[in-house]
């Protein structure tokens, strides 16, 4: 027994040696920092710049300065910002409407939009003074371009009996007025999920000192604006609504005796 008991004592200080293990070490403050600087280089990538303000950089700005003879590049007419509006009238009464046209303009325009309310009570329309009533999102920058390159390309031509923008909504100062009836036109909504059709207005700022200036910017940014009918050679041409009327019959010769 007393051997055994020996053997055992023996064997215990060598299982002991075998358990504790090495300790991992404690990365240091300047390496956690510069693994965490890799990860979030990886993670959050610079954003492309829009096609759209690389086109206006370097095509549309030597251009307009060749065409209009301007001496300095900050003379060149710009976009500075582009503020949507959407009226909701009905939120007054159900404010569940307000919540369906704030996500509606999520999606177009990329960024939370702002509640407006009422600035002062009416009682032939039932406002009081701070109801919801309305909706704005005012975009500048990247979002801004990317937003123009969006209208341009995939939400105008889905108009219904497009021919082309109508130029009169210049103000005189070269911001232009654009007015949408529904929101469908974008291909970012979904149509499942819409409860009701919306319209909204699109005000597009400019630094340009009159509408010309401010008509050259967005046609040369490729707004489709309607062009005027040229007449024809012999003529004003007709009316597209109206059918061109028929050309007299030639009169008979007289018989001769």
């Amino acid at each position: 027994m007393a051997e055994k008991d020996k053997e055992k004592q023996q064997q215990k200080p060598a299982a002991k040696q075998q358990k504790p293990a090495a300790k991992p070490q404690k990365p240091q403050k300047g390496a956690a920092a510069e693994s965490k600087a890799a990860a979030e280089a990886v993670i959050e990538k610079p954003a492309q710049t829009p096609r759209l303000k690389k086109r206006y950089f370097e095509e549309i700005v030597p251009a307009m300065m060749d065409e209009r003879g301007y001496e300095n590049v900050l003379e060149v007419p710009r976009l500075t910002k582009i503020v949507i509006n959407m009226g909701v009238s009905e939120a007054k009464e159900n404010i569940q409407a307000l919540d369906g046209a704030r996500d509606d303009l999520v999606v177009i325009a990329g960024q939370m939009p702002q509640i407006r309310r009422a600035k002062k009570s009416i009682s032939n329309f039932k406002l009081r003074e701070g109801m919801p009533i309305g909706l704005r999102v005012t975009l500048r920058g990247d979002r801004m371009y990317e937003f123009v390159d969006r209208l341009i390309t995939m939400a105008v031509p889905r108009m219904r009996d497009f021919r082309g923008l109508e130029p009169k909504g210049f103000d005189g100062r070269g911001n232009y007025n654009l007015g949408l009836r529904e929101q469908l036109i974008f291909p970012e909504i979904n149509l499942e999920k819409v409860t009701k059709t919306r319209g909204m207005n699109v005000t597009f700022v400019t630094t340009a000192e009159n509408d010309e200036e401010g008509f050259a910017l967005l046609d040369k940014l490729g707004m489709p604006f309607r062009r005027p009918v040229k007449a024809a050679q012999g003529g004003q041409s007709p009316k597209p609504d109206q059918p061109a009327k028929p050309s007299a019959p030639a009169e008979k010769p007289a018989p001769q005796d």
